[in-house]
């Protein structure tokens, strides 16, 4: 598979592990299965229109097409090729449309791949309310977190044995011969891995966020009261990292307390790191949702935090995300294919074009981020929005995927 790079785009680098990103950088782009050839020629355009306006055409995007999922198994025979990888790799920023999960066998998820692939360990989801969206919650605006979830680690990793297989009973031998613990023997069995190493690096990127976008509040949540050497160890270490590499700048809730100060608040201008059990988390969420900025967590309960935090706020189709790593970063949609919607001209491009917001706000053009979710909170504001939300908004104008795009090009 040959790739026709853009011959006036320029290559982004990384100088002491930060991007230096040029007036036209290329960024490889999957366009997505289903809804997502809908979806992608919409926010090509509206993305490349931020960038124009906010910066009166002095930079600009040079869109570059890589393969993955339907269209890259139609083209090559592979799920996810290889030339893919290397060209996120290159590049170091890309950004995805949603991509099938094939069924019966072979690749077990394409987006799993990419995180353990390219090692994007931080899947970051921003999730907030914009003004008139239909929402189950009296107070939706009160919800405005950023969730960091661990992407390479816990039962995610993969490693697991379907029951009744050698390996599983190998495995189950070994534990009961070896270690003394008992699993019944018709189990399936996996492994839940969490490390020093992939919770630190998290809780570095969390706390770096928190600084640098005005976040006051940085809570992990964890089951630790029950898996104690796994998601307690996840506690422990995110809060060494707290105080032994951020000390200066961070005070833990139990020192603030114990000052008279009340809990959940922050002293003397610091970011307050605090801890929550997950099933707390999920009741304080909906109950004091403003008491949330910035939440870290294992993978498993991230998976689950996230999409009930966009419940509240919109839905799926409101939902952006990144999988953030040291030398690469994707931006995608949350939400799936569609497919009995692909090719209508139907469907919710916002989750794309957010995710392309935060990939803005990663190349360091905050400008152009800033005229994209603001023109967004005034087209949804004026009522004009696709069938999916149309459908809930009284006096509503329902528009396609590009008369929507349109929309948000006239307000940027």
């Amino acid at each position: 598979m040959s790739l026709p790079v853009p011959s006036d785009g320029q290559p982004i680098t990384i100088r002491d592990g930060r991007l230096v990103v040029p007036d036209r950088p290329v960024i490889p782009f999957i366009e997505g299965d289903g809804t997502g050839r809908d979806i992608w020629r919409a926010s090509s355009r509206v993305l490349s229109a931020a960038v124009e306006k906010a910066y009166a055409g002095r930079r600009s995007i040079a869109w570059l097409e890589v393969l993955a999922g339907e269209k890259a198994f139609k083209a090559t025979g592979t799920w996810l090729p290889d030339e893919t990888l290397e060209a996120i790799r290159r590049w170091h920023v890309a950004i995805k449309g949603p991509l099938t999960t094939p069924i019966g066998g072979g690749i077990r998820s394409l987006n799993v791949t990419l995180r353990q692939a390219l090692d994007l360990y931080a899947c970051v989801r921003p999730v907030r309310w914009f003004n008139g969206v239909p929402s189950p919650m009296k107070e939706p605006q009160r919800l405005d977190i950023v969730i960091f979830r661990e992407n390479t680690e816990d039962v995610y990793a993969g490693i697991e044995w379907p029951a009744g297989s050698p390996e599983a009973k190998k495995f189950i031998e070994f534990v009961k011969r070896e270690l003394g613990a008992t699993i019944r023997p018709d189990s399936g069995v996996g492994v839940k891995p969490i490390s020093p190493f992939g919770t630190k690096r998290l809780m570095r990127m969390a706390l770096k966020y928190a600084a640098a976008h005005g976040r006051t509040r940085v809570t992990i949540m964890h089951k630790g009261n029950i898996m104690k050497y796994t998601e307690g160890a996840f506690r422990q270490w995110a809060y060494d990292v707290a105080k032994d590499e951020f000390g200066a700048s961070t005070v833990t809730e139990e020192a603030v307390g114990s000052g008279g100060t009340p809990a959940g608040a922050s002293a003397d201008g610091k970011i307050l790191v605090n801890d929550r059990i997950a099933d707390i988390t999920f009741q304080h969420l909906l109950l004091r949702p403003d008491e949330f900025e910035v939440i870290v967590t294992p993978n498993l309960n991230g998976d689950y935090l996230s999409d009930a935090a966009a419940a509240q706020v919109g839905g799926l189709g409101l939902a952006p995300g990144a999988n953030i790593g040291d030398e690469a970063a994707v931006f995608e949609a949350t939400h799936g294919t569609a497919p009995k919607y692909a090719d209508r001209d139907m469907v919710n491009p916002c989750a794309v074009i957010l995710s392309g917001a935060m990939m803005l706000e990663h190349l360091g053009w905050g400008e152009a981020a800033a005229r994209l979710t603001a023109a967004l909170d005034r087209t949804i504001g004026e009522r004009i929005a696709t069938y999916d939300l149309a459908r809930q908004m009284a006096g509503a104008r329902q528009v396609g995927t590009a008369a929507f795009g349109d929309a948000l090009i006239e307000r940027l």
